[in-house]
């Protein structure tokens, strides 16, 4: 996982592997603690290169949109794979992070 800020002053978070049990404590800290240390306007989570998201995963995503609607910060997924999509949908959040039904009609959302 990497952090970087944009010249607009936003946050890039990409993410790489798997996001399960083994992986999501280091990017739940780092979501919350960039959100809370930088106060960004926007933070994108980047998971082009996630290749497998279990209910944890999915519970990480939940709490760093929750810790950023708190502050007042512009919480983005973009590039979610099909699979990413289908988790999301599968259990009934894609309202809650703005999907559309067809993960190919639009690559960036907007949580």
């Amino acid at each position: 996982m990497t952090t970087r800020r944009q010249a607009d002053g936003g946050i890039v978070v990409e993410v790489r592997g798997s996001l399960d049990a083994a992986t999501v404590d280091a990017l739940r800290v780092s979501l919350l603690d960039t959100l809370q240390s930088d106060r960004p306007a926007l933070m994108i989570v980047d998971l082009t290169y996630v290749t497998f998201m279990d209910s944890m995963g999915i519970g990480t995503l939940v709490a760093g949109h929750e810790a950023a609607r708190d502050i007042g910060t512009r919480f983005l997924l973009r590039n979610p794979s099909e699979f990413v999509h289908r988790q999301l949908r599968v259990t009934g959040l894609t309202d809650l992070f703005g999907l559309p039904s067809d993960p190919s009609s639009s690559r960036t959302y907007t949580v």
